[in-house]
């Protein structure tokens, strides 16, 4: 009913799909599994005409189509349920299901809100849900607002003659497991009005409702099956797809850290993002942190530098208890962080290179009260000659630089400040092969020298091959830790294992 054929997409650089072929049939349910950065949300909203692909097409019922917009999907019957959930909380339950089609219950310029909320109260009926549509959508619980979303894409049968497909990005990320059965009998039912994509990291899960499997890695699909005839072992496999080069990561010069801890959390949570984490980080160590998207360990590495904020727990910097509850703090207490979006986190791109490395810690740049531009400009030079910076001049604006160098200034930045924790956010996001070896040239440099690092990696094989320890997280807790030094790496099936 609906084919995928030959897509490719690209951004800036970055392959997020090569040649992608996928087909979806009537009735059906279509289960997409991959590691972060495979490309999964790439072809959903392609699918929900979000995106564009740039080669390929898309066909409904053998016939070629393009989604130019959201608005184009849905008059072609396609809907997306989407794991940050799209409803506008100030508005009601009627309201948000027709959301920009309040004109066919609108008369001389007034909502008849009778209509639509008599209109709402049937799409609620197919998901079985008893709430009142006038209900204002703040004070729904989370798995009721993602049965409103359901019923506001089940909405879409009335403006189109098409059969639907409906596109489940992660809808059970932050459900319990009762409000998970009911959602997967809805779904189950509903499979004679829609078909569904199924995208979900909990393998047991795709295995249990979806009919076919698709398999992406690095963009591409690696695998297709029918779900009755696989098992949650051979997706970790497909899953991982390749073997993991240890010189590529400077395996052979990780040594072990040193004994002195610099950094210690005791029951770290944070409400509603993850809870009860414990980890000692010591000098020279690289701690790697895994898991899927929603697992928690974005917000826990912000929490380390003061983005968000504990609500309970200890963390301990140099022995000193401490509560960050902005950055400029973690800054004080020499911690540093390397953002994934150098560009808006990292970077002032309109202010030129030397400008930026001395930000975070002016009066190294300063006499007597002033900035000493000649001075900024020296100790500039300093850490462009150390990190192999390639610039024009050390006056140049960030905004020019390639993302490897970009990246090397945020280091640059917080060198300069002697930060002796670093946290790294996806490091190597949207840097090409050469500039990825640099970047772990640099953490070994780092590791050396005596710097803490927390690590988040874009893909496991890169938090296998840098990593002294790892931590493994899933729904906001820690379910595994493994020794990841040299000769006692574990394997990436390993660490899918305790992360899906």
């Amino acid at each position: 009913m609906l084919a995928v054929e030959h897509v490719s997409k690209a951004f800036a650089g970055v392959q997020a799909l090569d040649d992608v072929n996928v087909e979806i049939g009537v009735n059906e349910v279509v289960g997409l599994v991959g590691e972060n950065g495979a490309g999964k949300s790439t072809l959903m909203r392609i699918l929900a005409g979000v995106y564009s692909p740039d080669h390929g097409s898309l066909k409904l019922d053998g016939a070629p189509v393009f989604l130019r917009s959201p608005r184009d999907a849905n008059l072609n019957g396609i809907g997306i349920v989407f794991q940050e959930q799209s409803l506008l909380q100030n508005l009601t339950v009627g309201e948000n299901i027709y959301l920009g089609q309040e004109a066919e219950f609108t008369r001389l310029g007034l909502i008849n809100r009778r209509r639509l909320n008599a209109a709402a109260r049937r799409q609620l009926d197919k998901v079985e849900v008893d709430i009142d549509p006038r209900t204002r959508t703040s004070e729904l619980s989370f798995a009721a607002r993602q049965m409103v979303e359901l019923a506001k894409a089940l909405a879409l049968e009335e403006r189109t003659e098409r059969h639907l497909v409906i596109l489940l990005d992660e809808p059970t990320s932050v459900l319990e497991q009762r409000d998970i059965d009911i959602l997967f009998a809805r779904v189950r039912a509903l499979k004679q009005r829609a078909s569904f994509v199924f995208v979900s990291h909990r393998l047991d899960e795709i295995l249990s409702l979806s009919d076919r499997i698709y398999v992406m890695k690095d963009g591409r699909v690696v695998g297709r099956m029918q779900a009755g005839s696989t098992t949650v072992p051979q997706l970790h496999q497909m899953m991982v797809g390749r073997d993991r080069h240890a010189e590529y990561y400077r395996e052979s010069r990780q040594h072990a850290p040193r004994e002195e801890i610099v950094m210690e959390a005791r029951g770290l949570s944070v409400a509603g993002a993850y809870r009860e984490v414990d980890f000692v980080l010591h000098r020279g160590e690289v701690l790697g942190i895994a898991g899927v998207v929603g697992s928690g360990r974005e917000e826990l590495t912000r929490t380390l530098f003061g983005f968000v904020s504990q609500t309970e727990g200890t963390l301990v910097i140099d022995g000193h208890e401490v509560r960050l509850n902005v950055p400029s703090q973690a800054a004080d207490r020499g911690i540093g962080y390397i953002p994934r979006e150098r560009r808006t986190e990292g970077l002032v791109l309109s202010l030129p290179l030397a400008v930026n490395v001395t930000l975070s810690r002016l009066p190294t740049s300063r006499i007597t009260g002033t900035i000493s531009l000649s001075r900024e400009l020296r100790l500039a030079k300093s850490w462009v000659d150390k990190l192999r910076i390639r610039t024009p001049s050390v006056e140049a604006l960030c905004l020019n630089l390639s993302g490897g160098n970009q990246q090397k200034v945020v280091l640059a930045k917080w060198m300069n400040a002697r930060a002796h924790i670093l946290i790294f956010d996806h490091p190597t996001r949207g840097l090409d092969v050469g500039a990825k070896e640099e970047v772990y040239e640099l953490i070994r440099d780092l590791s050396e020298e005596g710097v803490g690092i927390v690590l988040t990696a874009d893909t496991l094989e890169e938090t296998i091959g840098l990593c002294h320890s790892i931590l493994v997280m899933r729904d906001g807790q820690v379910t595994a830790r493994f020794d990841a030094s040299p000769g006692r790496k574990p394997s990436q099936v390993d660490l899918i294992r305790h992360m899906v």
